[in-house]
């Protein structure tokens, strides 16, 4: 099996993900997937796609992330391993979309208007 690469976005996060066959070794910016998102729940989010079709421990992954934060950075990752899982074996499909992975989260920061201090938020009204 050669290399497969896909992309994965959310928020200003990019995830280039390449997928080859192996041990299950992830690799993120040259770091450990235990190094890079310290907390359990993060890298969870990065694992879900491989434990819910069950492969785990077939393939290395190894990541270039770009931008956002690190919950944007492990959803990202998430929707870059779910394509390079579709890629790879096409029949996985129903069982990723059914889990919520495949959809990529369109939701993005709104740009903070002129005279106002935040997005939405506007200074304090004084009718006199």
């Amino acid at each position: 099996m050669e290399v497969v690469n896909a992309l994965g976005r959310r928020k200003s996060a990019v995830a280039r993900v390449y997928v080859s066959e192996g041990k299950g070794k992830i690799t993120i910016n040259n770091r450990e997937l235990n190094d890079y998102f310290p907390t359990g729940i993060l890298q969870y989010v990065v694992l879900q796609p491989l434990n819910l079709l069950g492969v785990a421990g077939q393939y290395d992954i190894n990541v270039n992330l770009d931008g956002g934060g690190i919950t944007g950075q492990a959803e990202a990752l998430r929707l870059g391993i779910t394509r390079a899982l579709m890629e790879i074996n096409p029949e996985s499909r129903p069982a990723l979309k059914a889990a919520g992975f495949v959809t990529r989260d369109p939701r993005e920061v709104e740009r903070k208007k002129p005279g106002q201090p935040k997005a939405r938020k506007r200074f304090q009204f004084s009718k006199r």
